[in-house]
């Protein structure tokens, strides 16, 4: 919005902005529990739930009593390998890494980011291991998309996949915001890599797979929308294809959860007149809501995931 927009608006946006707010918040605040934490629909503090509820916590501005105890619990759940296991009694360390990192870069001073991004740091995908491609060109399947690019797995020992690795490349984005690290930029540019390798053919991502059977396989709102998001700034690739690709998908995406993360990266890239769709969103879990706020703060100039 240019200055002279602003001066014939300036109380309009945020009003809205507060508006949505107001309607949703208080459901975050009274979902969480005693410990600090939150959980998917309810019930126990899980990880991921958590670092989502910072995360729109965060971009509503509310970073009081609530947001210091949830990050109280991530800090007291943090592994002593970096990383984080997705329920406190779970002894192995996953993908939900990435999560408590993008939360807890959200406060001052850099207590658990070197543990939790060199956690990531050493985290690849099976595919990318001598191995995995070796017996693939036994097989006779194509092993060059694999070779040069490796993403991140939502498991250790694993094969890679869109999701993980897109947050993980959000995730050490921010943090090198914050701390800057040299050796993070090229493990980000191999993840971005490993993205553009599994776009599908309509220009969008599902869960990692471009074929199945054969035959070419669709894409999904969610997925199109975080892996576009993590592909912000690089300038790799036309991601001409991709953007019409997540207009579509947001004029008819139902999901709160999808259409937070198309309108965040449509945004991202500069297509802000592309973010709107005429259908309700449907609400289903915690994440559902805290990326709704998440990406209406986004709206207003003020995106966690890229700030």
């Amino acid at each position: 919005m240019t200055g002279e927009a602003r001066k014939r608006s300036p109380v309009r946006r945020p009003i809205r902005m507060q508006l949505v707010f107001s309607s949703v918040l208080p459901q975050l605040r009274n979902a969480q529990n005693q410990d600090g934490g939150w959980g998917y629909r309810g019930g126990s503090s899980w990880t991921e739930p958590t670092a989502y509820a910072l995360l729109a916590l965060a971009a509503a501005g509310e970073t009081g009593e609530d947001f210091a105890r949830g990050l109280a619990f991530l800090e007291k759940t943090q592994r002593k390998d970096g990383g984080w296991p997705p329920y406190p009694s779970v002894e192995q360390s996953t993908w939900v890494t990435a999560m408590a990192l993008l939360a807890l870069a959200e406060r001052p001073g850099p207590a658990g980011w070197q543990e939790a991004s060199g956690w990531l740091m050493r985290q690849s995908g099976r595919e990318s291991g001598y191995l995995h491609r070796l017996r693939e060109w036994l097989l006779g399947v194509r092993v060059e998309e694999n070779v040069n690019y490796s993403g991140w797995s939502w498991y250790p020992g694993t094969a890679a996949w869109v999701t993980p690795t897109a947050l993980t490349i959000l995730a050490l984005e921010k943090a090198n915001r914050r701390q800057p690290d040299p050796s993070w930029r090229a493990r980000i540019e191999t993840g971005r890599g490993f993205l553009l390798s599994r776009m599908c053919w309509d220009g969008g991502w599902n869960q990692g797979s471009t074929r199945a059977l054969g035959y070419a396989v669709d894409s999904y709102p969610e997925t199109t929308g975080l892996a576009l998001l993590a592909l912000a700034g690089s300038r790799r690739q036309n991601l001409e294809k991709s953007l019409g690709c997540a207009q579509r998908h947001l004029a008819s995406c139902r999901s709160a959860e999808g259409r937070g993360w198309l309108e965040m990266a449509l945004l991202a890239h500069g297509r802000t007149q592309a973010v709107s769709s005429p259908v309700a969103p449907t609400f289903r879990s915690l994440i559902d809501t805290a990326v709704f706020v998440v990406a209406r703060a986004a709206a207003q100039g003020r995106n966690v995931f890229l700030s």
